[in-house]
């Protein structure tokens, strides 16, 4: 038997002897941890045992003397199971005699049940301010081991106190299946305590969380009963607040008087008095009301209370966030300011102030960004060290092709340009994003690359989100590369999508496989593994955000060391490009041609929108057609909003009898979508009546009005992008903007929409406003969907980080110098199993 199990076996004999009275050790028998579980480990125990073994005795001294004996009974019980060939304490010690319970399990805690309040670890380390020290221990997210990490954090929840196996289950909904989980499962939101401002001291316009307490709910109908509102009072003792909820009825029945609650929303007025629509409300604990303390807030599921997991993760930050190995090197912690891992844990968790909670986040923030910078460097110095075919063109053989377009190309296009031919004549393999606003001209550089890698005699395609989108590739390369002037026939170029006739497809196949055909344009056909080429040296991925990680390197898999550019009509801002995509070189277009006319932009009140009907009639008049957007599909219960089905009904009918009127929404299957599409394309319909599904890439110049209702509940990005189909062609386009309300009209993102053009300022804008997600798109599926903490928007930290990561990069791009060795296993943990955005 191991030294550390007789030892154990001893004690237990001992309390058994004294009649289970916590007094085998002095102090009590949760004082032999101080030094039992070092030996432990050094004979190698378990971890799942040592933490079973650690957790039973902290809570000991909680228990009656029949609920102790039973504990250790069961632990010993437990311990003999997991080696056979250790002796009995005591010779009934695991004995099961009838009627005699041998163990309350941990899962008979109900969920609502707390543990132990005060152990002797709670009591030593209630300051929570661990002092940073070299012996401290490591773990990341999801609690994998290092060389330094305890073991522990790898074990799972079930070594707790209060959660046995179908507790673990519904936490692991949660994602939280380790010890490790749980120090990286962050609130999602705080209930400040220590600075509750009084209802007496709102001011109009505020966004802001009050708590208070109900005294009156009400539910009445109103519009002749065809909707509810929800109506509450809040008060505080300095004042009431009235909280009001349209169609959404069951509201009322969450709401019951004096029951304590915390509203988030913007403060608004109605007939003089302060009035929440439609906020955000959660019950609250009334004894955290007198903490005076900063309360975490978690996300939750079924059977699952707040006041239940903030003292499970208590248990967990308190001891394990102070012993957490910081795998950042000292002296890049001191010369970016950031506070120690540990510490940063335990205050992100339990702040003791919103300073101390500030410097958490942002340490962790800059972790992220950090990694994240490592990898997409690391990334992009392996792509550039591929060998790739070289295609090299004439100064002649460019000039010639550009004088042949029928416009003049911008400086931006023309670099753009020379960073293709740049990147396809280097011998390594092309990885470039092309990123520039609606309308400024992407096509035709990925039209000039391709007939780059055709006049040379190899294959190129171009893989776009969506049928009609690829079409019109189609027809774009067909007129650009195809005719006397240019080496390719007609026949070289194919289009293949969903609705490719099957013997065209089979036809398309063998010859792509045979190397007649050189560019094949497509949708997700292309990714069929049917589908084979006989030298694909470039592919094309257009609105790259549309598709998979997995779909994009299924692509790339179909050539060898092949070049690769990718597209997107959504203006990075610069932050946000060198965080998410620094692993690809970047070209940016952000000069509108100028045979493009700016769109006329309108904010209207909602008893305006016969002005805009009046003007939609006259540009019909004029042979033009018409956008009328909307952002939901049908009316909502919780939403009051018009929406596309309801509008479509009374605008054909009412509004626009006479004229020709389609309609398109996400509901509508693809088929029939492309069909709709198609007629307004061919002006068979004078108006679409829509939904967002029209977001990106629809081409069609006739179009000159963007009608977009309840337009304050889109972004800054998504107006930009609804705008940009119109104003395609020559004439003059008007967007308008028509709010759900009166107060709407005053919304801040409409009036930057009439204030400019330029789809990177918005996006700067729309970042500070809303946050990155947008931007995002299928990257946040992959690697960055680990950014828990870091914000975007946060140009400065992102800076720091990224110099940071640089910096270490050079001196070390693959870690290998022992003080990193922490870091590169923290590196891989965050990375994954995920590749790189294109990879």
């Amino acid at each position: 038997m191991q030294p550390s199990l007789e030892k154990l076996r001893k004690y237990f004999r001992l309390e058994h002897e004294n009649g289970y009275s916590n007094n085998a050790v002095i102090g009590g028998l949760a004082k032999m941890l101080d030094y039992w579980e070092a030996e432990a480990r050094n004979d190698n125990l378990p971890e799942e045992i040592i933490q079973a073994v650690a957790t039973r005795l902290r809570d000991y001294a909680c228990l009656s003397p029949e609920s102790r004996a039973d504990s250790l009974k069961g632990l010993w019980k437990r311990i003999q199971r997991e080696f056979p060939e250790t002796e009995q304490p005591h010779e009934d010690q695991t004995s099961d005699q009838p009627g005699t319970k041998t163990g309350t399990t941990r899962e008979e805690t109900p969920l609502n049940q707390p543990t132990c309040p005060e152990t002797d670890i709670e009591k030593k380390d209630e300051s929570r301010k661990p002092t940073p020290s070299p012996g401290r221990a490591s773990s990341a997210p999801g609690g994998q081991q290092t060389s330094q990490t305890p073991a522990a954090l790898n074990a799972s929840l079930t070594v707790l106190s209060g959660i046995g196996p179908r507790n673990a289950q519904t936490l692991g909904k949660l994602g939280l299946h380790t010890l490790g989980d749980m120090l990286y499962f962050f609130p999602r939101r705080y209930d400040d305590y220590s600075k509750l401002k009084p209802i007496k001291s709102l001011w109009y316009g505020e966004q802001i969380t009050v708590i208070g307490t109900i005294k009156t709910v009400h539910l009445r109908p109103i519009r002749g009963g065809k909707a509810q509102i929800v109506e509450a009072i809040l008060e505080d003792g300095t004042g009431a607040l009235r909280l009001t909820w349209f169609n959404q009825p069951w509201i009322a029945n969450h709401l019951k008087t004096d029951l304590a609650i915390s509203v988030s929303g913007k403060v608004d007025q109605y007939l003089g008095r302060l009035v929440m629509n439609n906020p955000d409300f959660e019950s609250v604990d009334v004894e955290n009301l007198h903490t005076n303390r900063i309360t975490p807030v978690y996300s939750l599921t079924a059977n699952i209370t707040q006041k239940w997991l903030r003292k499970q993760m208590n248990s967990v930050v308190e001891y394990w966030a102070p012993r957490v190995v910081d795998p950042l090197p000292q002296h890049i912690q001191d010369s970016a300011e950031v506070s120690e891992l540990g510490s940063a844990i335990l205050q992100a968790h339990f702040p003791d102030s919103r300073e101390q909670l500030q410097a958490a986040r942002e340490r962790l923030a800059f972790d992220e960004v950090f990694f994240l910078q490592m990898g997409v460097l690391r990334q992009k110095r392996d792509w550039k060290s591929v060998d790739a075919r070289k295609f090299e063109v004439s100064d002649e053989w460019l000039s010639s092709r550009i004088a042949s377009l029928p416009f003049e190309l911008t400086n931006a296009q023309q670099q753009a340009i020379s960073d293709l031919r740049s990147d396809l004549a280097s011998g390594q393999a092309m990885n470039r994003l092309l990123q520039g606003d609606v309308g400024s001209g992407k096509t035709v550089i990925a039209t000039l690359g391709i007939a780059m890698i055709a006049q040379n005699g190899s294959q190129s395609t171009i893989m776009a989100p969506t049928s009609i989108l690829a079409e019109q590739h189609y027809r774009n390369l067909c007129q650009m590369l195809t005719g006397e002037e240019n080496a390719l026939a007609p026949e070289a170029i194919r289009l293949i999508v969903g609705d490719t006739p099957e013997a065209e497809k089979q036809e398309i196949k063998e010859k792509l496989a045979s190397g007649e055909i050189k560019i094949v344009i497509g949708t997700h056909a292309l990714l069929e593994d049917s589908v084979t080429f006989a030298d694909l040296q470039l592919a094309v991925i257009d609105e790259q955000h549309r598709f998979g990680v997995e779909q994009r390197g299924k692509l790339r898999d179909k050539g060898k060391n092949l070049h690769l550019l990718v597209m997107t009509a959504t203006p990075i801002p610069r932050s946000l490009a060198l965080t998410l995509y620094g692993d690809l070189d970047l070209s940016v277009i952000n000069e509108i041609p100028s045979c493009r006319q700016p769109v006329e932009t309108y904010v209207l009140r909602p008893q305006e929108r016969e002005r805009a009907y009046t003007m939609i009639r006259s540009q019909i008049e004029e042979g033009r057609q018409v956008f009328i957007v909307y952002s939901l599909i049908e009316e909502s219960d919780k939403i009051e909003a018009k929406a596309a089905v309801d509008d479509y009904e009374i605008l054909s009918k009412e509004v626009f009898p006479d004229l020709k009127l389609g309609l398109l929404h996400g509901k509508i299957p693809p088929d029939e979508k492309e069909v709709v599409m198609a007629k307004f394309r061919d002006r068979e319909y004078d108006i679409l009546v829509s939904t967002t599904v029209i977001e990106v890439g629809v081409d069609v110049p006739n179009a000159t009005v963007m009608l977009i209702e309840g337009a304050h509940r889109f972004g800054l990005a998504q107006l930009h992008q609804l705008r940009g189909r119109v104003g395609r062609g020559s004439s003059k386009s008007y967007c308008l903007l028509i709010p759900d309300s009166e107060e709407a009209t005053e919304n801040e993102r409409l009036h930057t929409m009439v204030e400019s053009n330029d789809g990177f300022v918005l996006a700067e804008r729309d970042m500070q406003q809303r946050g990155p997600g947008e931007f995002l798109g299928t990257r946040q599926s992959g690697y960055a969907s680990g950014l828990r903490m870091a914000s975007l928007t946060d140009v400065d930290l992102i800076e720091k980080a990224r110099l940071h990561a640089k910096a270490l990069f050079d001196i070390d791009p693959d870690l290998q110098m022992d003080e990193n060795g922490l870091l590169s296993k923290a590196l891989e943990r965050f990375w994954g199993s995920n590749k790189g955005d294109v990879s």
